[in-house]
C-alpha cells in the first residue's frame, strides 16, 4: 500500500497538479484568479504535453522508446539526488549579492522587459560556458545525449547542472538590480517556455512557429542547438529572446537543406543511462589522467571539448568553421 501511495505521489508531482487539487478540494475557486492559482494551472501543461506527445508517437509509429526510457530514469534519479540544491543556490546568491546591486527594479512592465533581457544574458553565459568549458560540458552533455527530440529531453539533466546554471543566472540578475519577486516571475515563465521549445516532431512538425521565428527563439532554433551537424554546432544558446545570440554571433536558423541530426559527437550508447549520465565525466577523467604535467591536466578541465594537449584539436568551433569554409568554396 505504501509503495502505491509513493508511486501515486510521484505521478502527481510529475504532472504538477498537486496545487490544483488542493484548491479544488478546498473549493477556493477564486484563488485561480491569483498569481499562485494561475501558476498552478500553467505548470501541468508541459507534463500533459509529454503524455500527448508519447501517445502521438505510438500512433505515428515513431515511439522514440530509447529516449523516453533514459530520460525517465534521469528524472527519477535527479528527484532523489538533487531535488533542493538549485533552490538553495538561488536563495544563497540573493542573500549574498542583493546588497551589492547599484539599484533595484520593481514589478512594472518596463522593469520586466529589462529583467528578462538581463536574465537571458545570464542564461546565455551559463549555456555558452556549458559548451565551451570541458568540465561544465560534462554536466550539460546529459541534456544533449538523446538522439531524438521530444519534451522529455527537458528533464534530461545532470543533477548538478541546475545549481550551476541558477548560480550564474541569479548572480547576474541580482547584481544588475533584478529584485527577487521579479526574478521568480521570470524564472517561472522562462522555465515553462524552456520546456516547450523541446517539443518534438510528433507533436509539432514544423518548429518555426511562423512569423514568430524572426523575433524569438522557437522550437526550430532549439532543435538546431541540439544538433551535431557541423553547421549547427554550438549555436542558439538563448531561451526565449535570441538577442544575445545575435549580439555574439551564435545565431543560426534551421536550414531546410540540412536535416537536424540530434545527439553528441562522442561515440556512445544513448540508451544506456550510465553512459548518458556519466560518460563525459569518465572521458574527461581519462584525458586528465593521461595528460603530462599539471598545466595540461588543468587545461583539459577548462578548455573546450575536443581540445588536445598535443595540438590535435577538434573543437566544435573548428569543425563548424571548416564546414562553413568548405561551403563557401563550393559556392
Amino acid at each position: 500500500m505504501e509503495l502505491l501511495e509513493t508511486l501515486f505521489g510521484e505521478l502527481i508531482n510529475f504532472l504538477g497538479i498537486s496545487r490544483v487539487l488542493e484548491l479544488l478540494e478546498a473549493g477556493d475557486y477564486a484563488a485561480f484568479k491569483t498569481y499562485d492559482g494561475i501558476v498552478s494551472l500553467i505548470y501541468p501543461i508541459i507534463p500533459l504535453l509529454v503524455i500527448l506527445e508519447l501517445i502521438l508517437g505510438l500512433i505515428y509509429k515513431n515511439p522514440q522508446a530509447k529516449v523516453y526510457k533514459v530520460n525517465f530514469l534521469i528524472y527519477i534519479f535527479n528527484r532523489f539526488v538533487g531535488r533542493f540544491i538549485a533552490i538553495a543556490m538561488v536563495a544563497f546568491c540573493i542573500g549574498l549579492f542583493q546588497s551589492l546591486a547599484p539599484f533595484q527594479t520593481s514589478l512594472t512592465w518596463y522593469w520586466f522587459i529589462y529583467g528578462y533581457i538581463v536574465w537571458e544574458f545570464g542564461h546565455f553565459l551559463y549555456h555558452y560556458w556549458g559548451h565551451k568549458v570541458r568540465l561544465f560540458w560534462c554536466l550539460h552533455s546529459t541534456h544533449h545525449a538523446p538522439e531524438n527530440m521530444n519534451l522529455t529531453v527537458t528533464y534530461a539533466h545532470f543533477f548538478l547542472e541546475a545549481p550551476y546554471a541558477d548560480t550564474i543566472r541569479t548572480t547576474v540578475c541580482i547584481l544588475l538590480g533584478v529584485q527577487p519577486e521579479l526574478l521568480f516571475l521570470i524564472m517561472f515563465i522562462d522555465g515553462t517556455y524552456g520546456a516547450f521549445i523541446h517539443v518534438g516532431e510528433n507533436l509539432l512538425k514544423d518548429g518555426r512557429l511562423g512569423f514568430l521565428n524572426k523575433f524569438i527563439l522557437t522550437p526550430s532554433h532549439h532543435r538546431v542547438h541540439h544538433a551535431r551537424n557541423p553547421l549547427y554546432m554550438d549555436t542558439n544558446f538563448c531561451n526565449l529572446l535570441n538577442i544575445w545570440d545575435r549580439v555574439f554571433g551564435t545565431y543560426q536558423d534551421e536550414e531546410k537543406a540540412v536535416k537536424v541530426e540530434y545527439g553528441i559527437t562522442r561515440e556512445m550508447d544513448s540508451g544506456n543511462f550510465l553512459d548518458v549520465y556519466f560518460g563525459e565525466i569518465e572521458a574527461l577523467f581519462k584525458d586528465v589522467y593521461k595528460a603530462p604535467g599539471l598545466k595540461n591536466k588543468f587545461l583539459y578541465l577548462v578548455m573546450p571539448p575536443g581540445w588536445n594537449h598535443e595540438g590535435n584539436h577538434k573543437t566544435a568551433k573548428m569543425v563548424r568553421d571548416a564546414y562553413l569554409i568548405s561551403q563557401k568554396m563550393k559556392s
